[in-house]
């Protein structure tokens, strides 16, 4: 899917939130800076002449996205803070007696200022240089794919676990009381739970991150997608053995029926709209996925987040798997993989 910074505020905030590639951005940008008690800042004066615009064009770029530039950085200095700033770079820049305030970018807002400057030819370059080196990055701390990036979080493994004993609670449920070929209705119910929880099939799922018939569909959720899923199952399993009691074997209609009012219950709103967030934010940040059904619910993916997936809180699932006391643990998920979606 093709990025276009100058465009879509997320994309931009997701690069910015993203502290894992600034570094490597700044170190290939080679700009000219002030470094000031630890910061890099950059005047108007200094980025326009990055970018090679006027500073008239910076100044109109400022004034229609102020918001959005302070909120990464930019900061209008005055008073004794303006002092203190123009003491510390005197003789070597003449700030001018008069000036009783200046406008300064931080890295971030200098690289957020290049990503709305649609007329600079620089900044496109910037900005095509600057999706590489994310994409590198995530591919990097990954090991070159991110269809299990979600098990780069700490929380996968409980969550998955703990899926797993609210699946087989679901599949006994399906199994002794919903009429149907044991495969098919499976199938059925999980695309029913899949559909209510984050508005796709396990088909397109499937489809949008370029699965194989192989790869277990739970296995590529977050932590937070999975326990929603898990709430989802065991309320599933209850309410079909509940009604089975009063109706007996059920169809997966009425199956379909349970799933609807679940997805209602207030109850479960926040937990849902929680997940289908996380799920539309993170695939568009670290899988390059557009998931056009819950295209509402996308924000920014956060600076720890980041950390989490591909930063210093991040975990090497499998180096953690091949730990001798998660043997078992890892023979039950591999037994799980068995498992139809």
């Amino acid at each position: 899917m093709a990025k276009d910074l100058t465009t879509s505020q997320i994309e931009r905030q997701n690069v910015l939130n993203n502290k894992v590639a600034l570094p490597r951005i700044q170190e290939s940008l080679g700009i000219k800076a002030l470094e000031y008690q630890g910061v890099l800042y950059v005047t108007k004066q200094m980025a326009a002449d990055f970018y090679e615009v006027d500073l008239r064009t910076i100044e109109n770029c400022l004034a229609n996205n102020e918001r959005e530039l302070q909120h990464n950085g930019y900061r209008l200095w005055k008073g004794n803070d303006l002092k203190d700033f123009k003491l510390h770079f005197a003789p070597e820049i003449d700030f001018g007696s008069k000036t009783t305030q200046l406008g300064l970018f931080d890295f971030r807002s200098f690289l957020n200022i290049g990503m709305l400057l649609t007329t600079s030819e620089k900044a496109k370059q910037v900005r095509s240089k600057i999706l590489d080196i994310v994409i590198a990055t995530i591919n990097e701390k990954t090991g070159g794919g991110t269809k299990y990036i979600n098990r780069r979080d700490r929380e996968y493994l409980p969550a998955a676990i703990q899926e797993e004993n609210y699946h087989k609670n679901l599949t006994e449920a399906v199994s002794k009381y919903v009429d149907g070929h044991r495969t098919y209705k499976y199938a059925q119910v999980m695309d029913l739970i899949y559909k209510a929880v984050f508005c796709e099939k396990a088909k397109e799922y499937r489809q949008l991150l370029e699965l194989s018939e192989k790869d277990n569909v739970r296995r590529t959720l977050y932590a937070e997608v999975l326990r929603v899923v898990s709430s989802f199952e065991n309320g599933v399993a209850y309410e079909i053995s509940r009604m089975a009691k009063e109706k007996g074997v059920l169809k997966v209609a009425d199956v379909a029926e349970i799933c609807k009012q679940l997805a209602e219950h207030p109850l479960q709103t926040p937990y849902i709209y929680d997940a289908r967030q996380k799920m539309a934010s993170r695939d568009l940040a670290f899988r390059d996925v557009f998931h056009g059904n819950i295209a509402e619910y996308l924000k920014a993916v956060t600076p720890e987040e980041f950390d989490k997936f591909i930063g210093s809180k991040s975990i090497d699932f499998d180096e953690i798997m091949a730990l001798p006391e998660n043997k078992e643990v890892l023979r039950i998920l591999k037994q799980a993989e068995n498992d139809r979606d």
